[in-house]
């Protein structure tokens, strides 16, 4: 046995409106969220591995993305995200470009259908299709 442990390992990142978070993962995306006795958000995923999303005052969001959702479906993630309020972000770059729906779609070599999108913080979330 060694001192490092991975097996209760959870990611975490900020925010500059606790309230606005709880709203967005619990409420808007569906996730289980709870606040726990620090008040920060605890987010609970569906094999058991939990994300921290705490306040900070001089929040700046990731220019990268955060956290990842798998889905079957990129196109109809997108639609159930868009009547959820959710606003995927539209791409012209030619390396990653989307469509209208904000969906970039995959290849062999530039990976799988990805749709990008910001929580309330501003920062950067994904729906992708496995490859």
């Amino acid at each position: 046995m060694t001192a490092f442990d991975s097996t209760q390992a959870f990611s975490g990142f900020s925010v500059d409106d606790i309230d606005a978070a709880r709203t967005f993962y619990g409420d808007v995306l569906g996730m289980d969220v709870t606040t726990n006795e620090m008040g920060f958000l605890d987010i609970r995923l569906g094999e058991g591995g939990s994300i921290l999303v705490y306040a900070k005052p001089n929040h700046e969001p990731a220019s990268f993305t955060v956290l990842n959702f798998p889905v079957d479906d990129v196109e109809a993630a997108v639609d159930d995200l868009n009547t959820r309020g959710v606003v995927t972000k539209i791409y012209d770059d030619p390396q990653l470009g989307t469509d209208a729906k904000g969906i970039s779609h995959g290849a062999p070599d530039r990976g799988p259908d990805i749709a990008w999108f910001r929580d309330p913080a501003g920062n950067v979330l994904a729906v992708l299709a496995p490859v």
